[in-house]
Order: C-alpha cells, then sequence, then structure tokens
C-alpha cells in the first residue's frame, strides 16, 4: 500500500522535470515542490559518482546530490550522520563549508569516510601513488621465480584462499605490503579493498551478493558470452590507484576546511558535541543488508575488527514482526540519544523507505515537518528493480 501510493503521487511528477540546479536551493525552498525523480538523462552516473563519491562501491547509500538539496536549504552549522556509511553526508557538507560529525559502528566504514574527508598534500600523494605502482609492477615480475616471495605473499586466511586465484593473492598481498611503507596508508588500503572486491572469483554480474567462488567458464549476463573468472589483481590495482588520484585531486579543489570528525562507535552510545542543528541519515533498512558482510574481503585483507553483532536490522536476522520490532527499537534507541545532543528545533532528515510504517517521529521527541517522497532507478549488477523512498523531515520538540 505503501509503495502504491508513493508510485500514484510520483507518476504525475514524472510529467514535470526534476530539480538539477542545486545551487539554486536555498531557505526559501519549499520541501512540498521539490521534485527529486531522477532518470538516468536527468542526472547521468558520472554526476552521482562524482569525485570521491565512487572512491569505493557501498551498497545502501543515498546519492550526494540529496543531501546537498537539503544542507543548501537548511545550511546548518553542525550535521550530524549517525549511520554514516561511506560518509556522503560528511563529504558534502565539508564541500558547504559545514561542520560534519558521523558515526558508524562499521570499521571498514569509518575507514572509508575518513579516507574520503581527510586532508592530502597532493604532491605528495602523486609521488607515493607512481612509486607504489612502479614498486608493485617490478615485484611482479619476480614472483615465478623468488621462492621467498612467493612465502611472503601467501594468505594465512582460508577466505583469501578460497575466494581470490593463487596470482591474485599474490598481487593483493604484495601492494599490502607496500603500503606500511607510505604516509597515505588508509588511501591505498581503500584502493586495496576496492580491486579485491572487483578481483574475487566471482561472476561479473554478481559482485553485490556472490554466494560461492566462480572457478570455471559460466554464461556472463553483463557481457552476453562464456566468461572467465578473474585470476589477477593488477589490473585492478594499477586502473583504481590512479582513479583515486584523479578523484581526489578533483576533490581538493572544493575541499573547505570545514571540520570532519568520524567516529568508529555505536551511535547508541556514542558521545558528541553539543549544539547539532541538523542530522541527515539513511538508516539501516530492515532485513535487507549485511553492512560487514558486504565487504568481508576488506575485513580479511586489512585485519579489521568485526562488529555485525550491533548491527541494526541486519539481514540475516529477516524481516519477521519480531526482527522489526527490534529493528525500530534500536533506531530509537539511536534517534533519542542524537535529540540529546540536538539544539533547541533542531531537524532531523531520514532517508527510508518505511513500508512497515515503523518510523514514529513522536516516540523519539520529533514533531514530522512534512516529507518528500522520490522513486529510485538501480541500474547496476542485479540490483537493476526500482524502488520509492521518502525523506521524512522531523524537527525535536
Amino acid at each position: 500500500m505503501y509503495d502504491n501510493l508513493v508510485a500514484q503521487k510520483i507518476a504525475k511528477q514524472y510529467k514535470e522535470r526534476p530539480l538539477v540546479d542545486f545551487a539554486s536551493v536555498n531557505s526559501d525552498t519549499r520541501i512540498e515542490t521539490l521534485n527529486l525523480n531522477w532518470r538516468e538523462r536527468d542526472l547521468p552516473e558520472n554526476e552521482r559518482t562524482k569525485h570521491v563519491h565512487r572512491l569505493h562501491p557501498y551498497l545502501g547509500k543515498f546519492i550526494p546530490q540529496l543531501v546537498e538539496i537539503f544542507l543548501r536549504k537548511y545550511r546548518p552549522k553542525l550535521v550530524y550522520d549517525p549511520f554514516c556509511g561511506s560518509g556522503t553526508t560528511m563529504v558534502e557538507a565539508n564541500a558547504l563549508g559545514i561542520d560534519s560529525i558521523g558515526t558508524d559502528i562499521s570499521a571498514f566504514n569509518v575507514l572509508l569516510s575518513k579516507v574520503k574527508t581527510d586532508k592530502y598534500d597532493i604532491s605528495l600523494l602523486e609521488k607515493e601513488t607512481y612509486e607504489i605502482l612502479r614498486r608493485l609492477s617490478n615485484y611482479r615480475t619476480k614472483f615465478y621465480n623468488n621462492e621467498k616471495l612467493n612465502k611472503l605473499f601467501s594468505p594465512k586466511s582460508e577466505y583469501l584462499k578460497t575466494w581470490f586465484a593463487r596470482n591474485t593473492q599474490k598481487e593483493l598481498l604484495c601492494y599490502r605490503w607496500l603500503i606500511k611503507q607510505y604516509t597515505y596508508q588508509d588511501l591505498f588500503k581503500i584502493i586495496l579493498s576496492r580491486s579485491a572486491r572487483s578481483a574475487r572469483l566471482v561472476k561479473h554480474y554478481d559482485l553485490d551478493f556472490p554466494k560461492k567462488p566462480q572457478t570455471t567458464p559460466y554464461q556472463c549476463y553483463k557481457h552476453g558470452r562464456i566468461c572467465e573468472p578473474v585470476k589477477e589483481a593488477y589490473k585492478f590495482l594499477y586502473r583504481y590507484t590512479l582513479d583515486t588520484l584523479q578523484r581526489m585531486k578533483e576533490f581538493s579543489g572544493i575541499r573547505s576546511d570545514a571540520k570532519v570528525v568520524v567516529n568508529h562507535a555505536d551511535s547508541r552510545e556514542v558521545e558528541l558535541p553539543k549544539g547539532i542543528d541538523m542530522v541527515f541519515t539513511s538508516p539501516p533498512y530492515v532485513g535487507l543488508i549485511d553492512y560487514h558482510e558486504q565487504h568481508k574481503y576488506a575485513y580479511e585483507l586489512l585485519g579489521l575488527k568485526n562488529n555485525e553483532i550491533r548491527e541494526i536490522g541486519a539481514a540475516k536476522n529477516g524481516y519477521s514482526a519480531q526482527a522489526r520490532e527490534q529493528y525500530i527499537k534500536g533506531i530509537n534507541e539511536v534517534l533519542l540519544h542524537t535529540r540529546d545532543y540536538m539544539a533547541k528545533n533542531a531537524l532531523a532528515l531520514i532517508v527510508i523507505n518505511d513500508k512497515h510504517g515503523l518510523y514514529k517521529p513522536e516516540a523519539v521527541g520529533f514533531k514530522s515537518l512534512g516529507q518528500v517522497d522520490r522513486h529510485v532507478n538501480r541500474r547496476t549488477g542485479q540490483r537493476d528493480s526500482a524502488f520509492y523512498e521518502s525523506i521524512l523531515v522531523w524537527q525535536k520538540i
């Protein structure tokens, strides 16, 4: 019923062009007039993944233009995202000169968010980028004839042995070994993770939720032919290292001196500064994604601590009535805790598909100021279906 009502409303909006002049949004813009139903021709992929927003794939994130619009309208002094994920809120806030804070229970999410929002000496980064690629290339030529190197770059993790071809393992572990010798280690770790995701023994069209390694040729629906599983990491390491350098250069050109703080903590307990005047977040959807599992390769490669038992709404818990009850209990605990640090009349904007009607502002000390509904087209991998989401606009009372 929820999706049907939203679909009927949005069907009328599709007759008009959606908002694409984001800089035109200001305090006088009325949320009820916002048409955010972008199609590919309205908001191309390269704009949705501009600069650092494409440093690493991340399931369940909202597009940067969404948070940009509401930051421009409400112009907070300090914005907070209690489920910061891949750091979209903080990146956009920084680009607009707004101080921001993010919190996430996932060590990988915190690493990714920090890498996106850190300040870099671009000349040093460029030097380290070309040097690590040069050294990786040199080591690759020695793998087959050097017993010591083969032993050094052999994984102990059963996961790495299972999900990566032997040559891929060596290249990834060589890059990981080289990382320790550079200044911007965290950034190179993200490149390593991104490369590992692409270099797994999986079908090309099934990068999001592979159930088992693919070790034999298969019919590839992405390329329309018989494909072989990937058996090297070097091409990805090379391509993504250079791509990351370019993206960091692009963001450095618009990056402001606004403060960014990223907390590795549980949002139900984290200590925050007083005076947060806006929350912008996209909480996990109940029973949809296991946020630690989607980056398992990163946890294994980088030795990150796994906090999946603290995830709210994890897919493994399902979406039964009991799971939904536990989910909204966790979400409400986050919102109640966050509310204690929010300024008088501060706003909370929540991006969610609340088809079960779980989100009740009055239950956590807020009142609704309205909502904006939008149609979302999925265009990658096997996630090619469409769905609807809403941006709930609440105010602290």
